[in-house]
This record gives structure tokens, sequence and C-alpha cells, in this order.
């Protein structure tokens, strides 16, 4: 396992999966039960990782629980990342969900008493609840950056324009930087190229993938039968809906079979050389449901895709651009001279 620093704007130096403790615990029925979690704790810790992303939605708090037992012994190796405003109980209340600011620091103070710990080295905003305005979700992070309980915080599931202006807002105000983004991103689910992934080059940003196994469909699974999250979980969920997905899946079946890797390792090796050739740090969320799907997303790190696979998935995966991006490769040639093959861009996307 190696390690990178999560983004250019902190010194978070993290491995480079993260292991999503979304399937920690039995509060839906569809996650690991406790030893069984707890092996794939040990095992993940063995291999060198890290990274630890939960959240206080989890099983209703009991993956911040277990999370916190697991890593008591050795708190200060692990990143623990949680995250908040879904609210941690089955029933969601108005001042119990959401991004204010009485919310986040509840949510807080909740979240590290399950954990066991005084601090969180990255705490996440959720999802947007379309009230908060940024400038209260900015100003309650930077108190809580500056009270020590959290060290870093980022947003998740957010579009482009919103993170960009969160991010521009906290430097102008010199309140504590936004160090990411989560996002999810698989060969089947690659729209977040067109805007948020360019952006998080550009600003500097970690970007945490969830899902790489595009709900399981990657793994060709589906084609069996239907036991994964299309009859457990019941959410992240994608079908061969469009011939698109297909041939993606059709594909990655393909270089398995050449590469005598598994299907899940070829679509997790492919976003670890997506990764490997950003301008920042894109880690991957894995979410094992037991240790030998643990074991099987380790061994990716072992698998080297040709340039050649690597282009394939590539391109039977690709999103079209959409406006704006179609109009401006039309019009490259012309704004860049006459030539656009003549330059050399930037290797850090223009901001």
């Amino acid at each position: 396992m190696r390690y990178t620093t999560f983004g250019h704007r902190t010194g978070l130096r993290v491995s480079e999966y993260a292991l999503g403790t979304a399937n920690f615990g039995t509060g839906w029925g569809a996650g690991a039960e406790p030893d069984e979690a707890r092996r794939m704790f040990d095992r993940f810790a063995e291999a060198g990782g890290t990274f630890l992303d939960t959240a206080d939605n989890y099983q209703f708090g009991q993956s911040e629980e277990l999370v916190g037992k697991f890593v008591a012994a050795e708190r200060d190796h692990f990143v623990l990342a949680t995250k908040f405003t879904n609210g941690a109980t089955p029933q969601p209340g108005i001042s119990r969900t959401g991004n204010s600011r009485k919310n986040m620091v509840a949510s807080l103070e909740a979240s590290l008493k399950r954990l066991g710990t005084d601090y969180v080295d990255l705490y996440w905003v959720h999802f947007p609840d379309g009230l908060t305005p940024m400038e209260e979700i900015l100003r309650g992070i930077d108190d809580l950056v500056s009270s020590g309980k959290i060290l870093h915080a980022a947003l998740s599931n957010f579009p482009a324009w919103r993170v960009s202006r969160a991010v521009t807002l906290a430097d102008l105000k010199s309140w504590a930087p936004v160090a990411g983004i989560q996002i999810e991103y698989s060969l089947v689910e690659r729209t977040a190229d067109r805007e948020l992934l360019p952006m998080a080059e550009s600003l500097g940003l970690g970007a945490a993938l969830w899902s790489p196994l595009g709900g399981g469909l990657l793994t060709g699974k589906y084609r069996r039968g239907t036991e994964g999250r299309l009859t457990d979980l019941k959410a992240v969920i994608h079908t061969e809906s469009t011939d698109q997905k297909t041939a993606v899946v059709d594909t990655v079946l393909a270089i398995a079979q050449e590469s005598g890797a598994t299907p899940a390792q070829v679509s997790v090796a492919w976003v670890r050389e997506r990764a490997a050739q950003a301008a920042t740090s894109f880690v991957p969320i894995i979410g094992p449901r037991d240790l030998a799907q643990l074991d099987s997303y380790l061994g990716a790190l072992d698998v080297r895709l040709t340039p050649e696979q690597f282009a394939r998935l590539s391109d039977v995966s690709a999103v079209p651009p959409g406006v704006p991006h179609e109009a401006i490769a039309g019009i490259r040639d012309t704004v860049q001279g006459g030539d656009a093959s003549r330059i050399i861009p930037p290797t850090v996307p223009v901001a």
C-alpha cells in the first residue's frame, strides 16, 4: 500500500485506498457482522491501509461505534473520516438533519462520542441540504478546525459550482480550506469527468471516489443472479440499462480473461490508473462486505493494465462531454492559433 497527500491544500497523508465502512454493522441487514468487520479491518491495516471513511448515518451510528473500537489502540496511526447531514437516527427531524451550524456541532459531538476519540482527521459535509448557505457551512467548519475537533473538512456529493465557490470563499476570508470532494466514480459512472474531477485537479483538491465497482455491476455477478446490492442494500445500483453499460461489462470481462485478474480487480485497476494520471490525489473508497471481497480489492494493487487495455476501457466507458465542452472542443484549433496539435497543454487544468 502506497501513501499520498490528500490534495494540495493539506498535508494529510493517506493510503491509496480508503476503507469505506458503510457495510460495517448490521443495522440495515446488509452489512458485515461485527466479527467479520473486525477481520476486514485487521486485514486492511496489515496491508498498510490507514484511511477509514464512515458516516453518522451508516447503520444509524453503529458503523462509527465499531470503527472507534477498532482504531482505539492506535488512534493516531489512522486517518479517520466521518460525515454529517443525514442524521444518525431512523426518524429524521428538522433539528437533527441538514447542514446548519446547530446540526453540524451536535452531529460532530455525537460522532466523537461514538468513535471514542477527541478529534476527526477529515469531516465531510455528506450532502447539500438545499437550505444552508455556504457561508454558514464554512464558518462552522472553521470554528471546528480552530477548536481542534476536526483537522480538515471537505464536501461530499456537492455540485462543482458550489465546491468552487466554497474554495474561493474560504480563501478570501482566510477560513479553513476545503480539502477535497467525495463522489461516485467508476467505469459505469463517469459523469464526474465533465466538471468535478477537472475542478479538483485545477484547485488542488483531493477526490475520494466511491463505488469503484459500480454497485457490483462491474464484477459481472448480476449476469449470474441478483444477489448483492440489488436485493440487499437496494441503493447505489447500476444495471445493464443501456447498450454502453453492457459494452463496458463485456470489455471488463474480456480484459479480466486476458490478464488473469478478476473483473473487480480490472475495474479497480482502471480507477487506480486514472488516479495515477491525475494532477492531484484520487483515492478509491472500497466497500467490501466480507474478507474475500477485501482480498480481491487488495489484489488489484498488483494488477497492471497495458496502455491498450486502459485505452479500451476508457473509450468504451467515456461519457459525452455535453455543454459547453463540446463547443469548446470544436473551436479549440481556432482559439489556439489555428492548430491546437502544436500546443503543449498545461499539466494542471486551467482554473
